[in-house]
């Protein structure tokens, strides 16, 4: 239980905020052709916003891991690095959710049927990420391109400092490049479409 949870506490917060952001330009075409604000604000909000629920998910993970360790399970929290390494992965997960649901927002300005696939899309990509089975499952031929999943290594991060194990510190550096790479692409691309979004929309 406390493996699963570990794996879907951050997941959930990663969906919702790539799910949430991607519909940004469609969402709030009423409000963006009235009233001028930084658009780049609305998406940046729904990611703030969102750690609420990933509070109340984290605390519910929390108060079970503290039972199964009363109860003498096999966990070992290394709390020096669950108070280093929790809010560098959130800001990871938080800044990938809005660096890739910037670019589809973007993108559904033109291509409206874009917005179905999302939800779906990231369905699938829950089971190309280790949240319901850990990496050592999967065949080594597979295991590197499980690895390139910018999400994988933060998950295994965030299972190894609270239930115990390795940190893959060589992965989360390539997510967090990857992250960045994503964000950067998101906010261009969304600084160009949204001057002309209101002709397609």
């Amino acid at each position: 239980m406390l493996f699963y949870l570990a794996g879907i506490t951050p997941w959930n917060y990663f969906s919702t905020c790539l799910t949430k952001t991607s519909s940004t330009f469609v969402a709030n075409a009423g409000i963006f052709g009235k009233v001028y604000f930084p658009r780049l604000v609305t998406p940046l909000s729904i990611v703030i916003s969102n750690l609420i629920q990933f509070a109340i998910q984290f605390l519910l993970f929390f108060a079970f891991l503290g039972w199964f360790a009363w109860k003498g399970a096999a966990v070992h929290p290394d709390w020096a690095k669950v108070l280093l390494l929790t809010p560098i992965l959130l800001g990871i997960m938080a800044f990938l959710g809005l660096g890739t649901g910037i670019i589809i927002s973007s993108l559904t300005t033109k291509y409206r049927d874009f917005t179905f696939l999302v939800a779906f899309g990231v369905q699938l990509a829950m089971y190309a990420t280790p949240v319901i089975y850990p990496v050592s499952m999967v065949p080594e031929k597979y295991a590197f391109w499980l690895n390139l999943n910018p999400m994988s290594p933060v998950i295994e991060s965030f299972r190894a400092i609270f239930l115990g194990g390795a940190i893959p510190w060589q992965g989360l550096g390539i997510s967090a490049a990857i992250t960045a790479v994503l964000l950067f692409l998101g906010i261009v691309m969304f600084k160009k479409v949204e001057r002309t979004f209101m002709d397609t929309v």
